[in-house]
């Protein structure tokens, strides 16, 4: 069976709103993708209409229904919620148009629904079952057949309307095939399961269609009458449609959490001798999944339809029982309840450790942590999509880092209030405690000129050494602003050691040069004398020579 409903991966922001509004979860996030689960999925189109991004994608049969019409005759059964889809055009304005595309005929599903709530009639009349559900809604089957198959003993064992429609289009033309529009993702299944249906297509695909051909529809009144089965796209609809039977409870709900308690209620046993109508989509089919999201409030979508109906019926041949018949096997999906030691252990790696700590805040999309755990089971979730437990451990993070920095940091709001200060900072300024300033103004600590310039300049101060004579400290400070986050962050950097250590250096080189100076005068000195000495003997050397030389001359 082909994929109907499928995600487009390059849209999907993991918002996982699609998670939130899916009933039954069948929602499977992978590397930050959101897939659909085929064999849990309902088909309720809740992700599609709650999708921020239009990453939903629903499968086309429009080029398909083009083809079909150039083989053979057509007949296109619309839906009765048409009325909310084409405000002020009947049924007769609509066939007109749908002629000029090629449609040998266009009828009301509203005709098979008036088969099917006959059929209902009969078998709370003739066979009187304890409880029975309608069967019109295709979502609510997949629903019971899929999650809740062992109430599917109370599932009217009848064609839904547009089977029965289909079906008798085809009894009057058998080389005719059948084209459904409507507002309902689910009856693309309910096609491809029975060969009854050879096509359907949303309300948004007729309009493509017929703007394409430049067919205008032209807003007109039906002269003919119709029939109270219009009135099934509303809650309450198939009941206001039916003679009510003395011996039953007529009831009807809509919105797929009530459906599930009333479903609840009926696998416990605690309901008897009603007959029971439930719609998947909050005020029924006039606010389907394809039509409710491009349209008008549901409001004015349940008044159009309304107002549309009237008195009446609708003039049908009524088939053998046997034709009205349907069976309702369960679909059973593959995940599996895991072992309370598994959810436990999923628990724990998230980091609740006890049920104070399961917050169930329903950002991940799951009602609640344990069946967020459950997911995670399944290979459905992952941690990563644990808000609390993200920010928990981004938090822990960035906190291992900021206090066991070397460096003093502070982080200031706008209003240059301390937001957070590093136990190197508080050792800087002298804080016993970083709550002991947390929310005081910066002035308390160090002069706040700086901050305002760096705001104003739009410019950061990068290693400004600076004294701060309080704390008899010098520092490096580096102060950023953050426009995004509107936060000033201080990085001061403790140089008073270095100051110190370098201090010392040139104390040494000053007593160096001293020392040198004074060897080079004592140099000086010994060389001053060496040359007087030197100077004296010489003059006595010579004297002696002269006296020699007299001395030779004379002998």
């Amino acid at each position: 069976m082909k994929e109907i409903l499928r995600l487009k991966p390059s849209n999907c922001k993991n918002c996982y709103k699609c998670i939130r509004h899916c009933p039954v979860k069948a929602i499977r996030f992978s590397a930050g993708q959101a897939h659909v689960v085929g064999d849990e999925c309902i088909l309720c189109g809740q992700c599609f209409a709650a999708c921020p991004q239009n990453a939903k994608q629903i499968s086309s049969e429009l080029e398909a229904a083009k083809v079909m019409l150039m083989s053979g005759p057509v007949y296109a059964s619309i839906a009765p919620s048409f009325a909310a889809a084409y405000p002020g055009i009947g049924i007769s304005a609509l066939e007109e148009a749908m002629k000029q595309l090629g449609f040998a005929g266009v009828e009301e599903t509203a005709i098979g629904a008036t088969i099917v709530k006959n059929e209902y009639a009969r078998i709370l009349r003739e066979e009187k079952p304890d409880v029975l559900i309608s069967s019109c809604c295709t979502t609510i089957n997949l629903l019971m057949r899929k999650h809740y198959p062992d109430t599917l003993f109370a599932l009217a064992p009848v064609l839904s309307p547009l089977q029965a429609h289909c079906k008798e289009i085809k009894r009057r033309h058998p080389e005719a095939k059948t084209v459904f529009v409507g507002p309902c993702i689910a009856k693309k299944y309910e096609a491809e399961e029975s060969d009854l249906i050879d096509a359907v297509l949303s309300f948004d695909e007729l309009s493509a269609w017929l703007e394409e051909k430049n067919i205008s529809l032209t807003p007109r009144q039906d002269e003919a009458g119709g029939g109270k089965t219009r009135l099934f796209p509303t809650t309450g609809g198939v009941l206001n449609s039916m003679e009510k039977s003395p011996e039953y409870t007529y009831l009807a709900l809509d919105g797929i959490e009530k459906c599930t308690e009333v479903l609840e209620e009926i696998r416990a046993g605690s309901l008897h001798r009603c007959f029971i109508e439930l719609s998947a989509c909050p005020g029924s089919c006039a606010n389907g999944p394809l039509l409710g999201k491009h349209l008008s409030t549901p409001g004015q979508n349940t008044m159009r339809v309304l107002r549309y109906a009237a008195d009446g019926e609708f003039s049908v041949e009524q088939p053998e029982k046997e034709d009205c018949a349907r069976t309702f096997s369960a679909l059973r999906h593959t995940a599996r309840p895991p072992l309370e030691v598994q959810i436990t252990d999923v628990l724990t790696r998230l980091g609740k450790h006890s049920p104070e700590d399961e917050l169930n805040c329903g950002s991940c999309g799951y009602n609640t942590c344990r069946e967020k755990a459950v997911a995670v089971i399944q290979g459905k979730a992952e941690l990563s999509m644990c808000l609390p437990y993200m920010m928990k451990r981004a938090e822990g993070f960035s906190d291992t880092v900021v206090d066991n920095s070397p460096e003093g940091i502070l982080v200031l709001n706008e209003d240059l209030e301390v937001q957070r200060i590093n136990p190197e900072a508080c050792r800087l300024l002298r804080v016993r405690n970083e709550k002991d300033v947390l929310g005081d103004n910066i002035n308390r600590l160090m002069e706040p000129d700086a901050f305002r310039k760096v705001r104003g300049k739009r410019k950061p101060l990068e290693n400004e050494r600076i004294y701060l004579a309080e704390y008899e400290c010098f520092v490096d400070r580096t102060i950023l602003y953050n426009t995004d986050c509107h936060l000033y962050i201080c990085i001061l950097r403790d140089v008073t050691e270095e100051m110190t250590q370098e201090e010392k250096k040139t104390e040494m080189r000053l007593q160096a040069a001293a020392i040198a100076d004074d060897v080079a005068k004592k140099q000086l000195k010994i060389v001053q004398d060496i040359a007087s000495l030197l100077g004296e003997t010489a003059a006595d050397t010579l004297i002696a020579i002269n006296r020699l030389k007299e001395t030779i001359s004379n002998d």
